[in-house]
């Protein structure tokens, strides 16, 4: 099952469900429609679900963006507060609830600078309330925000950064935005993934790093993700299963054609695809042509929905006001 990576807690089910022809023990799901965002909650409820689908125990919520969200204003709009509901339903904010956000990525790699690119549109108010709590209104709460780099760029593991603020500033929640990666290729940039469990820097292109969740910092530890990268081993698997199905097709059941293709064991298939393409070109992951564009789209997306539930006393209207 866990030949093909991903990140996504609703994929990784679906690939349990596919493999075994069952539900998975442990894992509940329900979903629901919000001006045409589907919603998809998974459960995983104790260590027979962390072992099934390969996930922390935990909530995880999947948003499907409508088609074209990304080029239309409006839409936008609407993922952006359907966003900021799901957020309200994992946080408690107050006045007094301070909220660190950290932008994890590369700012130097287009798919791997989400998390910077949604800390530079944020509404960071912590400062205000301190520097001049009489002229900024009481509803707002302070948030502030790092967008830390990678262990390349600084030497410095973004786990013992995010542990070294969150000892000195004492947030009452720490909300973490990556990059991920997909199991599926029309997800990529279409799926906005939150999570309660918190989140492993690198994870997604299997370059995993200290854990930032509520263990490792002692506070309550949100994620958001967005998968921006497929794995090319995925793409190839994908591309021989749809041959494989054809060529069945064509063949009849009492053919030596169909008996050979009907048994591959699709799990040695996998790793055989990977030793082949080892030697040539590595562990490549592979993103849309139009990524900068999206990233950008995406990005502002996420930051209003996190505005919007980090500050219940405003409306989208004054959020961009005081942004702009």
């Amino acid at each position: 099952m866990f030949d093909v990576r991903t990140d996504l807690a609703l994929e990784a089910r679906e690939m349990y469900v596919k493999s075994n022809k069952r539900e998975c023990d442990g894992v509940e799901i329900e979903e629901r429609e919000e001006d045409d965002i589907k919603i998809s909650i998974v459960k995983v409820l104790n260590e027979k679900g962390e072992k099934n689908i390969g996930k922390p125990k935990g909530t995880y919520v999947t948003m499907d963006m409508p088609k074209l969200t990304l080029y239309d204003g409006g839409l936008m709009d609407n993922v952006s507060k359907a966003l900021g509901k799901v957020l309200l339903e994992m946080v408690k904010v107050d006045e007094k609830t301070t909220t660190l956000v950290v932008g994890l990525g590369n700012w130097n790699v287009t798919p791997d600078a989400l998390g910077p690119k949604v800390v530079s549109k944020l509404m960071v108010t912590r400062h205000l309330k301190k520097l001049m709590p009489n002229d900024i209104d009481e509803s707002i709460t302070p948030v502030c925000a790092i967008a830390p780099g990678v262990l390349g760029l600084t030497g410095i593991e973004t786990g013992e950064v995010i542990k070294s603020l969150a000892d000195k500033i004492k947030p009452d929640y720490i909300v973490c935005i990556d990059a991920l990666a997909s199991r599926r290729l029309e997800r990529v940039n279409t799926t906005i993934q939150i999570g309660n469990t918190g989140i492993a820097p690198g994870a997604g292109v299997g370059n995993h790093r200290m854990e930032i969740n509520e263990e490792t910092l002692g506070v309550p530890v949100i994620a958001i993700g967005v998968p921006t990268v497929v794995y090319a081993s995925t793409i190839a698997n994908d591309t021989i299963d749809l041959v494989i199905n054809e060529m069945v097709k064509q063949s009849t059941k009492e053919s030596k054609v169909y008996e050979m293709l009907n048994s591959i064991d699709k799990s040695e298939r996998s790793g055989l695809i990977k030793e082949i393409l080892n030697p040539y070109v590595g562990d490549l992951v592979v993103t849309p042509k139009e990524v900068d564009s999206v990233i950008d789209s995406v990005s502002k997306i996420i930051s209003m929905g996190i505005n919007i539930a980090l500050q219940p006393g405003l409306d989208m209207e004054d959020i961009n006001k005081f942004l702009n």
